[in-house]
């Protein structure tokens, strides 16, 4: 065991720590665990955690369904939302085969991947989210009902706003866990919610993603509330996404930062013309189910394939600088979304961005043959999202074969 490995499990005795969780997600990003008790861990650190991958979706195909879980001593966290004696610790977890070998469709393994690749262009990132949800009440039996926690609306404030004292829970909680908020309000829908997260290296950014996503859930049902993180819970209201902002540098410098004359660089432009160029194929992957496509062809979406300074119609938005640091916001995934593979193929497909040409007419840097105003994403059911996913081979080359066919069979979930 490593120098870090030993004090984890230093960490795990002074602090009370009697229950560890070994945390990772399936093939469409949903967290999936197995608890171990304290005194098993330092057989996880040296052996690793073998289960039965053959009932975990997108890895049942496998010719041999042992899988084994490595935790990640860096990313202990003490869930704080849970009893403090006897107290429950959680470790996010690498993957590998029963040889030893990493496991290719292990989402932290794809993201890792792409890093590299990002690496070897001399590229940094950091990723950051803004993630949107509703709040609704319980019955009598503790089931959630369709009734939202309020009736207010866009940034209103208590006590239309009902949902503060959550939202107020939830960042404190966030902060006790070592993620840091930026921000949060009541959105447009009755009963919705958006909190920002700041920016991270992308694979402690998609952690916290996950963690965020489960803390939610948690601190709600502690308030006597039901957290929907679903894109489209109610019909007729605004659906919730799952935005994320990514900045880039490179020799010390912002990628997206203008340049003395308000342009983008060409570094830039290929970037982006990289992303909206592959997003119609990514779409599946950013828009999991069936109800992404009720939201995305809803009210207030950002559905248009191209890029805005300011409008939020667009899939793709440029938010004015800060200092010397610019990013730019996807706003088209959902929180159904798995972080680590949308992650890995929105900076790959940025990095794919020199086989298009930028459409210099119009000075929005779309590759040649797309109507900035007109161009939407094609995909307008799962179904589609997954045909063009199938046939893509930038997607074949990004991704293990398996993964894209459990895309392919998406629309069966």
């Amino acid at each position: 065991m490593s120098n870090t490995d030993n004090e984890v499990l230093q960490f795990v005795i002074d602090n009370d720590v009697k229950f560890i969780r070994l945390a990772f997600c399936d093939v469409y990003g949903t967290l999936k665990n197995i608890s171990i008790m304290a005194e098993e861990l330092p057989r996880a650190f040296e052996y690793g955690v073998a289960f039965d991958a053959g009932l975990v979706d997108g890895f049942a195909d496998l010719p041999r369904a042992d899988l084994v879980l490595h935790p990640d001593a860096s990313t202990l966290e003490v869930l704080p939302w849970r009893p403090q004696t006897g107290r429950v610790a959680r470790f996010y977890c690498d993957i590998t085969t029963g040889e030893g070998e990493p496991f290719e469709q292990d989402g932290r393994q794809i993201l890792r991947r792409a890093l590299q690749a990002l690496l070897e262009e001399g590229y940094t990132a950091r990723v950051g989210a803004k993630c949107e949800f509703y709040l609704f009440r319980l019955d009598e039996n503790g089931d959630p009902t369709p009734i939202p926690h309020d009736r207010a609306g866009f940034l209103d404030v208590a006590p239309l706003d009902r949902g503060e004292n959550v939202r107020r829970d939830i960042c404190l909680t966030l902060e006790e866990m070592g993620i840091r908020p930026l921000s949060s309000h009541h959105e447009m829908g009755p009963g919705q919610n958006e909190i920002s997260i700041a920016p991270a290296d992308p694979m402690t950014a998609a952690n916290h993603c996950v963690t965020f996503r489960n803390l939610v859930g948690a601190i709600a049902a502690r308030n006597g509330l039901y957290a929907d993180m679903g894109p489209k819970p109610l019909p007729e209201e605004n659906g919730s996404g799952f935005h994320i902002n990514f900045s880039l540098s490179r020799a010390g410098r912002s990628l997206f930062l203008p340049q003395a004359d308000g342009a983008l660089s060409p570094e830039a432009q290929s970037f982006i013309a990289g992303v909206l160029s592959h997003m119609p194929e990514m779409t599946v992957f950013c828009n999991a189910a069936s109800a992404s496509y009720a939201r995305l062809l809803g009210k207030n979406a950002s559905k248009g394939v191209g890029w805005s300074r300011m409008g939020r119609g667009q899939i793709l938005r440029l938010p004015p600088p800060q200092g010397d640091s610019a990013r730019i916001e996807l706003r088209s995934p959902d929180n159904l979304c798995n972080p680590y593979i949308v992650y890995a193929l929105t900076l790959l497909a940025g990095l794919d961005g020199p086989h298009f040409a930028a459409n210099r007419e119009t000075g929005l840097f779309l590759p040649v043959g797309l109507a900035f105003s007109a161009r939407q994403l094609p995909p307008t059911s799962l179904q589609e999202a997954a045909a063009l996913a199938a046939a893509s081979p930038f997607l074949q080359a990004a991704l293990p074969s398996h993964t894209l066919a459990a895309y392919g069979r998406a629309t069966a979930r």
